[in-house]
């Protein structure tokens, strides 16, 4: 009769061991998309877009390094999976490759801390705000428009958007304490402030 005491704890372990290789497997995808070493993760609504990316992750070059020595390429905010290889888009204007033209790309300037390029006579605002709770990056266009290019929280923190696409406001929220982002276009010129609300 002792060894019909044994089932019940055997058939616990074997649940239990079951259960952690199914978390784990289930698990696998979303903790392997998140390691170090492939990036950052994607922002809350899929941004930025292709031209977004062009503007915001060009290498700034580096003129105190050796000329003899080739450059290491820098980090892209953008990430890549090689479950959905998709060629680069190219509008139909766009020269095929090999062809001799060359394009200049926008001047880029700092104004207030902002990254501003102009392109088409619209000039485009870039600037990364960093709180406790976590770094939102914005943009805005001088035609008045803003919008989120990436919002990555701190731990424990998580990551709100609200507003519209002239009065946008992120959210670092946890249970005692938030942050909050709050960007518009005001007085003909990008304007962020920056809250805490709680202790």
């Amino acid at each position: 009769m002792r060894s019909s005491r044994w089932v019940p704890i055997a058939g616990w372990c074997v649940a239990t061991a079951t259960s952690i290789v199914l978390s784990s497997v289930a698990l696998s995808p979303v903790l392997n998309a998140a390691r170090a070493d492939s990036g950052e993760l994607p922002d809350i609504d899929q941004l930025p877009a292709p031209a977004a990316v062009a503007e915001t992750s060009a290498p700034v070059p580096d003129e105190t390094a050796d000329p003899t020595r080739p450059a290491k390429p820098s980090p892209s905010r953008s990430r890549s999976s090689s479950a959905d290889p998709k060629p680069p888009s190219r509008s139909p204007s766009s020269p095929a490759p090999g062809s001799a033209t060359t394009t200049t790309p926008p001047a880029t300037t700092t104004e207030k801390g902002w990254t501003v390029t102009t392109s088409d006579g619209v000039k485009t605002y870039v600037k990364s705000f960093t709180t406790d709770g976590g770094t939102a990056v914005i943009r805005m266009t001088s035609k008045g428009t803003v919008s989120l290019v990436t919002a990555t929280p701190a731990d424990g923190y998580r990551v709100e958007k609200q507003g519209s696409d002239v009065n946008l406001a992120v959210y670092f929220i946890r249970t005692e304490k938030s942050f909050i982002v709050h960007a518009q276009w005001w007085n003909d010129e990008p304007f962020v402030e920056v809250s805490e609300v709680g202790s």
